[in-house]
């Protein structure tokens, strides 16, 4: 990546959760084995027909779901963490190709993997334009068709502590590699459309300024932000050894990272609403920010909630 920064070089890459796999491909606009649309730079057409589709989930058991909540909460209470994202893994079923799936859908951020996941993320990981570099933290997930939806998840005491978290968090990420730093926008709605009815999910918008020479460095300087802290917790080591011990099973590359470098400006998104292949069967990644006032019920509902297709 720093190489490919020096020569102002096109790349597109992705990364796992853990840090432990990773793809990298120069002049990705060139390819079109690895299909993607970062923000509307892709390289796949559109205007497939769209096909008649089923889609159907079998979520863990609430009893299950409780135990890693639990396990969370112990966290909480010791104070080992103060936000903990925890993510199930949902087994379903669809007449769909992880390709067709990702030919039809619809988001800022695609990307396809043969026989490995699509990803039809609303979230940005971090951009960066005219020296700047902006995060979107997305914390706040409640049904649109709930009567005065944006009110009651702006008002939400638990919603506005957890927001509050993560923005600190990335606020703090972002001051490794940039000065400047400041909150733009605090706590916006952007509605998003799914097979299932619409979604509100709050966001807000995080600046900095970048030295001169980022893009010599833009791989060093990306890698200090990882792992996301919109997807992990906070503070971040000791949460992630609370993630391993409530999940217990790695999370490949969902919650990892994906963007694309134009030799000029950079844009990424953090790798959720996720479905990934696995000896011919798909998954479906989702999951939510847990804090000492979260309640195991809802935070379950919400898990299940984020398991769409973005058709509409």
């Amino acid at each position: 990546m720093n190489e490919s920064g020096q020569a102002k070089m096109p790349f597109l890459f992705g990364l796992n959760f853990d840090l432990s796999e990773g793809f990298f491909v120069e002049n990705p606009l060139q390819q079109s084995e690895i299909l993607f649309d970062i923000n509307g730079v892709k390289n796949c057409t559109e205007g497939e027909e769209e096909k008649h589709f089923y889609f159907s989930a079998s979520p863990e058991s609430y009893a299950r779901y409780s135990q890693r909540f639990n396990r969370v909460m112990d966290g909480l209470r010791r104070g080992d963490t103060f936000l903990t994202n925890l993510t199930i893994k949902t087994p379903v079923e669809t007449n769909l190709s992880l390709k067709e799936i990702f030919l039809q859908s619809r988001a800022m951020y695609r990307l396809y993997l043969p026989e490995r996941f699509v990803c039809f993320s609303p979230e940005r990981f971090v951009r960066t334009e005219r020296g700047k570099i902006f995060s979107h933290p997305m914390k706040g997930t409640i049904d649109a068709s709930i009567e005065n939806a944006a009110e009651i998840i702006l008002n939400d005491f638990k919603e506005k502590a957890e927001h509050n978290t993560i923005v600190d968090l990335i606020r703090n990420d972002i001051s490794m590699i940039a000065t400047k730093v400041k909150v733009n926008r605090f706590r916006y709605i952007d509605r998003l459309e799914t097979n299932n009815g619409s979604i509100l999910q709050v966001s807000s918008e995080i600046e900095g300024t970048l030295p001169d020479n980022w893009t010599e460095n833009i791989g060093t300087l990306i890698f200090e932000l990882l792992p996301a802290g919109s997807i992990s917790g906070a503070p971040k080591q000791a949460t992630l050894d609370i993630i391993r011990e409530a999940e217990q099973e790695t999370r490949g590359f969902y919650t990892g990272v994906a963007g694309y470098f134009d030799g000029e400006n950079f844009d990424s998104c953090v790798l959720i609403r996720y479905i990934e292949q696995t000896s011919g069967s798909f998954y479906f990644r989702s999951g939510g920010g847990i804090t000492i006032n979260s309640e195991c019920e809802k935070e379950y509902d919400e898990a299940i909630r984020k398991v769409y297709l973005p058709f509409y």
